[in-house]
């Protein structure tokens, strides 16, 4: 039997060519391929007036990303409101709590289903400390726990955000569904030789390379990896690693390289062009996830193997989850400059047995494409629009209005 179509409104937090991130990539994919298996969408996001022209008209940009918080909340609970009434959507869905939260009493007899990319708090707490942000860790912790606590269901990308979900915010566990991160995996199964894909970044041909494709962030670990390769080069002279990626540690990690002397193994690329991401990938040896805090699944193991690279993570949050499927031996012990350095040396050296090429490529396709992701998430989808009649037929709202007000409220007294 075939299912009855469903519309969407899609609540982002940047569009991925303007302000590139794990969790703007699943929502683009997710936009591009959700109408394929039943699930109309129309979405906002914080981004230009050039939004909507790349989007082909689907989704629109309620503010720019530079503007003040209080403008951005003010203006998605605006065009929220209008959107509701122009597309009358079966469901809303919010990618990023910020953005799902100013409109959560408008969402009138219609249920909420939150993507939970990790969270937004602890994130704060690692990258800032409890310093410095206008924002209070606090705040948002309440803010996260009314956009959950009004949603019918909830997507995590592995078992260990399920947990973070519980134990942070105490969703239980009926209401939580896993699904995987995903990729196009035809996007990466590029045709380019290796010492073709190594002409294009100008890296030499006869040395084994490793690749990191991060954000330059405090949690991403690309400290420990740099300093990783103060062993690593002893053991594997000729070896080098590459890091893509920008970010606030940027001057940074370049000061570290030099104090270092690393300077001959150990190359910053910055940021690349989208297109030439595979090509990153199959220019490498290996691949490498350093992480050290609050990885929800990693995506960018998934788009190194559908490029036929291996890749080693750490043992945080879903990163196992993403590769053990594969082989459990891609997972290091530990986090830390040591145990990146072990598992780089083992690799390089053949004491590891890496999954082939063609492994890599099979693994990925069979469980992380975004085909697959899709019509799984449509399924959680007509679950929660299913469950929310049932549990209320003929009432259009969960979310108790002072509810709704108190957290408008704190918005904006906080951001005043």
């Amino acid at each position: 039997m075939k299912e009855q179509r469903i519309t969407t409104l899609q609540l982002g937090l940047h569009w991925f060519a303007e302000r590139p991130g794990g969790l703007d990539r699943i929502y683009q994919n997710l936009i591009d391929a959700l109408p394929a298996v039943g699930v109309d969408v129309h979405g906002l996001v914080a981004g230009s007036s050039r939004v909507e022209a790349a989007s082909n008209g689907v989704v629109r940009a309620f503010a720019p990303p530079e503007a003040s918080l209080l403008t951005r909340l003010r203006s998605v609970r605006r065009e929220v409101r209008r959107s509701l009434k122009e597309t009358d959507p079966d469901l809303v869905v919010s990618h990023f709590a910020l953005y799902g939260a100013p409109g959560l009493d408008l969402y009138k007899g219609r249920p909420l289903v939150s993507h939970f990319q990790g969270p937004w708090s602890a994130e704060t707490e690692v990258e800032r400390g409890s310093a410095g942000s206008s924002f209070s860790a606090l705040a948002k912790t309440v803010l996260e726990g009314a956009v959950y606590r009004r949603s019918t269901r909830i997507i995590v990308l592995s078992s260990a955000f399920r947990d973070v979900l519980q134990a942070r915010f105490g969703i239980p566990d009926e209401v939580i569904r896993l699904i995987p991160g995903c990729v196009d995996v035809s996007r990466f199964e590029i045709r380019a030789t290796r010492d073709a894909a190594r002409a294009v970044f100008d890296l030499p041909t006869d040395r084994p390379i490793v690749v990191t494709v991060r954000r330059l962030a405090r949690r991403m670990g690309i400290e420990d990896l740099i300093d990783s390769f103060r062993q690593v080069r002893h053991t594997v002279p000729d070896a080098m690693l590459v890091i893509v990626g920008g970010g606030a540690l940027s001057g940074a990690l370049h000061k570290r390289i030099d104090d270092l002397g690393l300077g001959d193994h150990v190359k910053l690329l910055g940021r690349i062009e989208d297109d030439k991401l595979p090509l990153v990938y199959r220019a490498a040896d290996l691949s490498i996830v350093p992480t050290v805090a609050l990885e929800g699944f990693g995506l960018t193991t998934i788009e190194s193997l559908a490029t036929g690279t291996p890749v080693l993570v750490t043992p945080v949050g879903g990163l196992p989850e993403a590769v053990c499927g594969l082989s459990p031996d891609l997972v290091l012990p530990n986090f830390g400059a040591n145990a990146l350095a072990a598992g780089i040396i083992d690799a390089l050296r053949g004491h590891l047995r890496l999954p082939s090429a063609e492994a890599c490529h099979a693994y990925a396709r069979s469980g992380f494409d975004i085909s697959v992701k899709a019509a799984s998430t449509a399924k959680v989808y007509r679950e929660a629009v299913r469950v929310f009649g049932e549990r209320l037929p003929g009432v259009r709202t969960r979310t108790k209005p002072d509810e709704a007000e108190i957290v408008r409220r704190d918005i904006a007294r906080r951001t005043r």
